[in-house]
């Protein structure tokens, strides 16, 4: 779960991190307040949404006056904010964020994230703060310090005093950063983040260090344990047939490609879009029905499918396990007469009851057709998407 930066500011204070003074705008006549309450030469209105690279977008923007800061925040609310990360539909601008402006030195990048490859938590910083962090790793990796933490003795001071010299920062300043280091990771572990992002990390002209931006992403698996947090989800920033798969407790994501995918399983999940991608194809979505395939969750299933308009074709690739392919067959055949499916459909089942799963397909009179084995599956459900 992903939350805005004004969000995680609020968060990141309760555990001594030093952010800017800040306060939330949705209106122009808001900004305006926000902005004589702060009394500070420039502020900074900066769009919330989800998504970095906001300021080359124009999501970020200075005023020198509270009259200003009202005129920016009426151009900026309601406006289709587009980034790389966006895609070109962008995204739509409801809340602002005005904040003191400081006086800028130095711009550095810390970030903790896990990795999957060591399965620890990696604390990672480098002096190329303020840019893409993505464009920094690929181009010039030397740039990133990393700090690989044994979560059993957690993220050592001596670590942090490694990185905080290996940033350049004033040697008067070095115990200052390795403290506020070891609040972010404190904060982090607390939080049960899946990621934790400042960037930039500013050092000011006048020698303090402040945590300029914020990306929190919260581990979904542990929100059980931080109710609260719920509360801070923003629907709006969240792909509605997203939202929607998840009152069904479908696993579904959202993808560019042409081919709508629904299959039992995450790992035969990944192999059904890799065999598509093999097959000439793009997949449109990553969607796990589940163990138990029932004709509800297929129905809920193919009308998210179907939500996407970019879907000229479904693949239904089912392994019975621990549901009968036949009952899984029904619950198709139920799910399209409801529905009224109009695009090509492929199933390719194997397992328990396949037989009698094929034989209720073909004698569905629906547009449905039997694939034997993925192989076969992917090249029919690519040529029938065209």
């Amino acid at each position: 779960m992903k939350i805005h930066e004004y969000q995680g500011k609020e968060l990141l204070k309760k555990f001594g991190v030093p952010v800017p003074r800040g306060i939330v705008a949705r209106t122009a006549a808001e900004a305006f307040e926000a902005a004589k309450q702060l009394a500070s030469t420039p502020v900074v209105v900066k769009a919330q949404i989800h998504a970095g690279g906001r300021g080359k977008g124009g999501g970020v923007k200075l005023a020198k006056s509270p009259e200003e800061a009202r005129d920016l925040a009426q151009k900026m609310l309601g406006m289709k904010l587009i980034t790389h990360q966006t895609g070109p539909e962008g995204r739509e601008v409801r809340v602002l964020l005005i904040e003191e402006g400081l006086p800028i030195d130095r711009e550095f990048y810390l970030g903790v994230v896990l990795d999957r490859a060591s399965g620890r938590p990696v604390f990672m910083a480098s002096a190329a703060g303020g840019m893409d962090i993505e464009e920094v790793a690929a181009k010039t990796p030397e740039k990133i310090f990393k700090e690989t933490i044994n979560p059993a003795v957690g993220f050592r001071p001596f670590q942090a005093r490694k990185l905080a010299f290996a940033l350049g920062l004033p040697n008067e300043l070095v115990s200052q950063a390795a403290k506020l280091m070891q609040s972010l990771y404190s904060a982090y572990e607390a939080m049960d983040a899946s990621l934790l992002e400042i960037n930039p990390f500013l050092l000011t002209k006048d020698n303090r260090l402040v945590a300029l931006d914020a990306k929190v992403n919260f581990d979904d698996n542990a929100l059980f344990r931080h109710p609260d947090y719920r509360e801070l989800r923003d629907l709006h920033e969240e792909e509605p047939l997203e939202i929607e798969a998840s009152k069904f407790d479908l696993n579904y994501i959202k993808l560019d490609g042409t081919i709508g995918c629904m299959v039992n399983g995450a790992g035969l999940a990944m192999a059904t879009m890799d065999i598509i991608k093999l097959a000439g194809g793009e997949p449109a979505n990553f969607l796990d029905v589940g163990g138990g395939a029932s004709q509800e969750r297929v129905e809920a299933a193919f009308k998210i499918l179907l939500g996407d308009e970019h879907v000229k074709a479904v693949l239904i690739n089912i392994f019975g396990g621990i549901v009968r392919c036949d009952m899984v067959a029904r619950g198709v055949v139920g799910a399209a007469n409801n529905l009224g499916i109009k695009v090509p459909v492929v199933v390719r089942l194997e397992g328990t009851n396949v037989e009698e799963g094929q034989r209720v397909i073909r004698e569905s009179g629906l547009n449905f057709t039997v694939a034997t084995g993925m192989k076969d599956a992917a090249e029919k459900v690519v040529a029938a998407a065209g």
